[in-house]
């Protein structure tokens, strides 16, 4: 099945439009012209796996629309676009772009934000980790996890709720006996 994107993007003829190029890289594309719209989409329970809102076709910042769908769904992944004089504030967006780029740098960008198939993926309150893509997503952030960070936090998330010995957590992340050196699984649980 498809990935799903919400885009958000008006007609200006001096800012590119990605909704046809994005449709033609294998995504579904639901395109709405403003940010009530999008919130309407949002709301009628629809399917959005990413939301990308091409505020430089909306001679806005983006930074409404973006704390609106946050307001709405507080997991979806944002891509916001800006055109260059528009300073990239404080969005809540996870990925801001600066025009001009690609369409095909956007669909990468867009492809990493999308969920996993499900298959690998623990959820734990405000935390999902995708154990395939090595990736963590808890209040509206997604960060990528090193090996060792993406072990500790899989093993800690399949025994919540139980206390963990550090010569437990040492043996089965670092796959060693050695303890001594505490402070490296300080560091990672910081």
């Amino acid at each position: 099945e498809n990935s799903v994107l919400l885009i958000i993007e008006g007609k200006h003829p001096e800012y590119p439009q990605f909704a046809s190029a994005l449709g033609r890289k294998g995504f579904t594309v639901n395109q709405v012209a403003n940010g009530s719209e999008a919130i309407k989409e949002l709301t009628d329970g629809r399917k959005v796996d990413v939301a990308i809102v091409n505020a430089a076709t909306l001679r806005t910042s983006g930074k409404r629309i973006c704390q609106s769908i946050h307001g709405n769904r507080n997991d979806l992944p944002i891509v916001l676009i800006l055109d260059p004089d528009h300073e990239a504030e404080k969005s809540g967006a996870d990925i801001v772009l600066i025009l001009p780029f690609t369409a095909q740098k956007l669909a990468n960008r867009v492809r990493h934000l999308v969920p996993g198939d499900g298959k690998r993926s623990i959820h734990a309150g405000p935390i999902k980790l995708d154990v395939d893509k090595r990736t963590v997503r808890a209040h509206g952030k997604r960060t990528r996890l090193t090996p060792n960070l993406l072990n500790l936090l899989n093993l800690l998330l399949e025994h919540r709720g139980e206390v963990m010995e550090r010569k437990a957590l040492f043996s089965k992340v670092w796959e060693t006996e050695y303890t001594d050196d505490t402070r490296t699984l300080d560091v990672h649980i910081s």
